[in-house]
Parts: C-alpha cells; sequence; structure tokens
C-alpha cells in the first residue's frame, strides 16, 4: 500500500487542475488550486477517501478562475495558504520560500518560482512537484501581465525547479492539448523554451514575441482571489 494519496482533478472551463494529496497513516489532507465552481466534487472526494483536510494551497493569485479557498476554509476549518508575496490579508498561512508544511510524516515543502506573478509557488510532496503557471508541459506560464517578469521566471525554473531530481514529476496547474503530467528530467530533455540549455535571452525574446488575449476570467477573478475567493458585492 502507498504511504501516500494522490488525485488529480480536472475543470474544463479554464483548463485547471486540482490536486488532493494526504498521508496514508494519519489521512491528513492538503488540496491544491481548487475551483469554486468544483467545491462539491472535490469535498465530496475528500469525504469518500475519508480524509481529514489540514490545508488548502494556492499556487499563486489566479488571473483565470476563483479560488475555492475561503469557501473551503469555511465548510472545514481547514487553514489557506498562499505566498507571503501575494498580499492577501485573508489566508490563514503566508508562506515563504522553503516552508514546510506536515501532513502526518509527509512534508510539503514551499518553493518560491516567481515570474508569471510575484505570488508564485511550487509545492515539493513526495516525489512530486506542483508547478502551478510557472512550469507548465512542454511550456510555461505567461509574463505580460499581474506583475509578470521573464527574467524572474526564467531563473525560477532553472535555479528551483531543473535542480530537482530528474525523475520527479511534473504537474502543472494548466494544460490544454490533454497533457497530465512531465518529469524534471522530461521539461529539462523536451520545453521547447527552456530546455537544453536555452539561454535567458532567448527565452526573454520568445517570451515578448507572444500575442496573448487576457484570461476570460480575470477582471472577475483577480479581485475575487485577493478576497480568497470570494466575490465583491457591488451596490449603486
Amino acid at each position: 500500500m502507498p504511504d501516500h494519496i494522490f488525485y488529480q482533478l480536472f475543470e474544463s472551463e479554464s483548463s485547471t487542475y486540482t490536486y488532493i494529496i494526504a498521508d496514508s497513516v494519519t489521512k491528513e489532507a492538503a488540496i491544491i488550486d481548487p475551483v469554486i465552481e468544483m467545491i462539491d466534487r472535490d469535498l465530496k472526494l475528500v469525504s469518500e477517501l475519508g480524509l481529514k483536510l489540514k490545508y488548502v494551497l494556492d499556487t499563486h493569485v489566479h488571473a483565470d478562475h476563483i479560488t475555492a479557498a475561503g469557501e473551503i476554509r469555511n465548510r472545514t476549518g481547514a487553514k489557506s495558504a498562499l505566498s507571503k508575496d501575494a498580499h492577501v490579508e485573508c489566508v490563514d498561512i503566508a508562506l515563504s520560500d522553503g516552508q514546510e508544511l506536515f501532513l502526518g510524516a509527509k512534508k510539503i515543502t514551499a518553493l518560491a518560482t516567481p515570474g508569471h506573478t510575484n505570488s508564485c509557488m511550487s509545492f515539493l510532496f513526495e516525489n512530486k512537484v506542483f508547478t502551478g503557471d510557472a512550469l507548465l508541459i512542454r511550456g510555461n506560464g505567461r509574463t505580460d501581465f499581474q506583475q509578470g517578469s521573464s527574467e524572474k521566471l526564467y531563473d525560477s525554473i532553472q535555479q528551483k525547479l531543473f535542480t530537482l531530481p530528474e525523475d520527479v514529476c511534473v504537474y502543472p496547474a494548466h494544460d490544454y492539448k490533454g497533457q497530465t503530467a512531465s518529469s524534471i528530467q522530461m521539461e529539462k530533455k523536451f520545453n521547447p523554451r527552456l530546455g537544453e540549455g536555452r539561454s535567458k535571452a532567448e527565452f526573454i525574446q520568445t517570451m515578448s514575441q507572444l500575442k496573448l488575449a487576457d484570461p476570460k476570467k480575470i477582471h472577475e477573478a483577480l479581485p475575487a482571489n485577493m478576497a480568497c475567493g470570494k466575490v465583491p458585492v457591488f451596490r449603486p
């Protein structure tokens, strides 16, 4: 029997992956990047597995969906956690680079990986790294809004993620081509923007030439996520 529990869930509108991880012995669990529309599905699975939700982790302040962190905290008592660099006052735990959280005897290590946003954190758990929008499968997060910096993102991936053991599995917050996982070895070898020794100058040039539309939900999602998923009520 494996000593930890792992589930990958998908939300199709924003192509977001949500992850549930837990210690098999204590059943203490964390959920990573939950989407508000899928809260009932996710909490049903937590209940079916007999897990005790200890943490709700967001990899960054999302621009394409509204987090379920605040509502999950209300329903379960789990503590919400997000990078201290997000400056979101309603979170329970403002994470620093290298900070450790525990599910029973199992350790989650927060790795600051800014560049897509200032608040990007990757989470290392067992032989898995949850990379949010920093490192994607054969790609990476955009850097053209929300404090984006191609220079910072290149350094985060090369110095923090690509220095992990090559057999570590990579689980991003999104995929738009039907892929579910990769590995550090595969991304170092096959990522067209970052692999095989691509220079920082090459990466910055590539990112500067992307012409991407804004996420559909950005004007709704950003203010809500700065309030832990609570949609502001506008009164005339």
